[in-house]
């Protein structure tokens, strides 16, 4: 049976949205603050580099119905060194943002308003560059969910330097998602659209160039959010959840999960032309995060947090309930054996629990790890996040370690000691939300041992709106990437 779901449109008055408010509200106060007081703890002096985070922070009142996904980007940043602290923050200077800040006021629909009326230009759709945040090339890359052109940041200062076109040549758009091998330093993307062959990929040289492009045949357009790889391989998804095409080319958004479709797994060579992809089934859901991927013989084992009903039946006459019960969704740990000799894809569920926003150490993307930090979600209104758990991708045991009452977290980044001996010998750092101050913190765990909780809580003068995805660059990646190539 194939599940149809409309956010049809609101009634005259606009209904209240929680996503404008309390921890989500945004602010619009650009600030740096040196010196971040120590509330708790003592800051370990080995952390060297910035912790990231990407956010929607809209900077005007929305036109219409807002979800969380419109909202213009805006990274907030603690960059550590020698044992200080210093926050920023600053918004993502989009196109768009710029034009709707030449006019006073918002110019753009959202996405699950239609896009009659949005501005004209290369999409209707704003990319609010609001979803994720990459170091490649010696800049951090914001991206969009929806796929958009990527923006140039600065690590340190935060400004924006503009579309970053990949010195001349990047062919097509950026979904949220790319993945860095830090061992190869190389970027691998995807890109989806409503034009055949409905997905792109390829892959970036450690200059910031694209040194591999192909189109990979799809059944119809799709609304891929992740991909993963390994040291050779990429993996690149067709999932059941999609737009519907007739919605979309009436200007609406329509999502529709068909579950007499499989999930469909593309591997395909690193530097592999659309033809030589290899097709894994697997049951119907839906992958928002991939936590990692690798190979081991014959297989290439994928562990991701997978959406079994990633299209909640809801009232329908309440449009604010339909797009709030679709930004809370249950995901658990899922892995996944894709066996390249005899095309045979094998899954198991590792976990039950709803937890999702995955971090691992980096260094470990697209090779064996066994450790996850990841968010827990609470039984709320909206997303939130209520503890930390870690978790052995290997065996599915876990370590959860809730925030306590009134507190929130946000996806976290793994930080490698200097001299590091396993993959947990790290730091974890993190946004968390008070709710009765109405301020945030910086925490820092140490990842050998979450149920300790945070080794320092650093505090901040402002707010940090939840938001979504983060990284770490550490200042030795940094301070590599600023050396002049060799002739």
């Amino acid at each position: 049976m194939a599940l149809n779901e409309e956010l049809v449109a609101p009634a005259a008055e606009a209904l209240a949205n929680p996503y404008l408010d309390g921890p989500y509200a945004p602010r619009h106060d650009e600030v740096t603050v040196s010196d971040l007081p120590v509330l708790e703890g003592a800051l370990p002096r080995d952390l060297d580099g910035v912790y990231v985070r990407n956010g929607p922070n809209p900077q005007f009142p929305p036109l219409g119905r807002y979800h969380w996904f419109d909202g213009d980007g805006m990274l907030h940043a603690v960059h550590f060194e020698n044992g200080r602290a210093t926050y920023r923050n600053r918004y993502v200077r989009t196109k768009e943002l710029e034009a709707e800040r030449a006019a006073g006021t918002a110019l753009w629909r959202g996405v699950i308003e239609p896009w009659d009326d949005n501005p004209a230009g290369d999409r209707r759709e704003k990319n609010a560059a609001n979803t994720d945040v990459i170091f490649h090339h010696g800049n951090l890359l914001a991206t969009w969910y929806r796929a958009g052109k990527p923006y140039a940041i600065d690590p340190i200062s935060l400004e924006t330097k503009g579309v970053d076109t990949f010195r001349g040549t990047l062919p097509c758009e950026v979904s949220a998602h790319a993945k860095v091998d830090e061992r190869t330093e190389e970027l691998m993307f995807f890109d989806y659209g409503i034009n055949a062959p409905y997905m792109r990929y390829g892959v970036a040289d450690p200059a910031g160039e694209v040194t591999h492009f192909t189109g990979i045949e799809m059944p119809g357009p799709r609304l891929p959010h992740d991909m993963a790889i390994t040291e050779h391989y990429s993996i690149l998804m067709d999932l059941p959840l999609y737009n519907d095409p007739r919605a979309a080319a009436a200007g609406r958004f329509k999502l529709f999960f068909d579950r007499e479709l499989p999930s469909r797994f593309a591997v395909i060579p690193r530097y592999g032309r659309g033809d030589e992809v290899r097709w894994f089934e697997a049951s119907p859901a839906y992958i928002y995060h991939v936590v990692n991927a690798w190979e081991t013989g014959d297989e290439i084992v994928m562990v991701a947090c997978r959406v079994a009903k990633p299209s909640p039946v809801t009232d329908r006459e309440n449009p604010l309930a339909q797009l709030l019960a679709y930004l809370r969704p249950e995901a658990t740990l899922h892995r996944y054996r894709f066996n390249l000799r005899t095309g045979a894809c094998h899954e198991e569920p590792l976990d039950d629990v709803n937890t999702e926003f995955p971090a691992i150490h980096q260094g470990t993307m697209g090779f064996p790890s066994r450790w996850s930090y990841q968010m827990r979600l609470s039984v709320d209104t909206t997303m939130l996040f209520d503890a930390v758990m870690k978790y052995d991708v290997l065996t599915g045991a876990k370590e959860t370690k809730t925030f306590g009452p009134g507190l929130f977290g946000s996806e976290l980044t793994v930080v490698p000691r200097p001299g590091a001996t396993s993959e947990d010998d790290a730091w974890l750092t993190m946004f968390a939300y008070n709710s009765e101050t109405q301020k945030s913190e910086v925490w820092v765990y140490d990842a050998a041992d979450v149920m300790a909780g945070p080794v320092c809580r650093l505090g901040l003068p402002v707010r940090v709106p939840l938001g979504f995805h983060a990284t770490w660059v550490s200042g030795e990646r940094m301070r590599a990437a600023a050396e002049p190539a060799d002739d």
